[in-house]
């Protein structure tokens, strides 16, 4: 079966879908992407694709740090977001990744007088992480680039470089991924995932303004530990706080919700996935297969 990409305003087979050599995004990395996941409920028989509207909107706000006008409309990004996974027909779980990006042919990095143009593909896609008994996590020497350098806020393909060093790095030294300092040396996030602790029962996150990616699962889990009663904490964290944490765990789209088991070596808490790390986790998921109604107003159902 023929697996579809939106490209160029239309829907066509994925192998027909190329860009040229020169064009401007793959020269320079001007682009802006999301990633977004879609959850296959068995028993409905029916596919959800979590909080796309919120995603399109932080791609709006990528975009304008990145002086590009959208082609669409919140609404038309949803809708064809939704048209593009009924053509693929999946039945299982997969992943959604829209990118808007600068496509003149041109050589030189000025994104001004440079044309904007959308594409989407999906994919078929499970756990990011096949870590059975949580994360093994190191504090990178590389650090996170600044608000003022490329902004981590803004989801922009070229910053991922950062985000390559850095999870390559621990992976040759036997990690699974790595905490990234910022410049002042606070604690930001992962190399591509926000991070919570337990402090004294209270859940715990890097502050916004921390030189982070202002994650759409780490709001959804920020509302979710605040429905289960769990005190929610945002500010700047210290490196040895990651030490003597009760819990950690790392969210994003990609990873979902993981338990981190050490860092640097030291074991969190007893090395075991932690009580609240367990009923954010199984909430989670109960959430974004539609299972939950309070919540599903975060879910796009997407076959009729």
């Amino acid at each position: 079966m023929s697996e579809y990409v939106f490209f160029n305003g239309e829907y066509i087979e994925s192998d027909k879908a190329v860009i040229p050599v020169r064009t401007h995004a793959f020269l320079y990395g001007t682009s802006v992407f999301e990633g977004i996941r879609a959850y296959y409920n068995k028993e409905e028989k029916q596919m959800y694709a979590f909080r796309v509207k919120e995603h399109y909107q932080r791609l709006l706000a990528s975009a304008k740090v990145m002086w590009m006008n959208s082609p669409y409309t919140l609404d038309e990004y949803v809708d064809i977001t939704k048209e593009l996974l009924k053509k693929n027909n999946y039945k299982t779980d997969a992943y959604i990744r829209p990118t808007l990006y600068k496509s003149s042919i041109k050589v030189g990095p000025t994104l001004t007088d440079n044309e904007d143009s959308f594409l989407i593909f999906t994919t078929p896609f499970g756990n990011y992480f096949d870590a059975q008994n949580g994360l093994k996590l190191c504090v990178s020497s590389w650090r996170r680039t600044s608000d003022n350098a490329i902004p981590p806020r803004a989801k922009v393909s070229g910053a991922y470089a950062n985000s390559a060093l850095i999870k390559t790095d621990a992976h040759e030294m036997g990690f699974d991924d790595a905490v990234v300092l910022s410049e002042s040396g606070q604690v930001t996030e992962g190399s591509a995932m926000n991070i919570f602790l337990v402090i004294n029962g209270v859940l715990t996150t890097t502050s916004i303004t921390d030189d982070i990616l202002i994650g759409v699962t780490r709001n959804t889990v920020i509302e979710l530990a605040r429905e289960l009663g769990i005190p929610v904490c945002e500010r700047s964290i210290d490196r040895t706080e990651l030490y003597n944490a009760q819990e950690v765990f790392c969210c994003g789209t990609g990873a979902q919700i993981v338990p981190v088991e050490s860092i640097d070596h030291r074991i969190i808490g007893d090395g075991k996935i932690g009580e609240i790390t367990k009923k954010i986790k199984s909430l989670y998921f109960d959430v974004v297969r539609g299972k939950t109604d309070k919540f599903k107003k975060w879910c796009l159902p997407v076959y009729d």
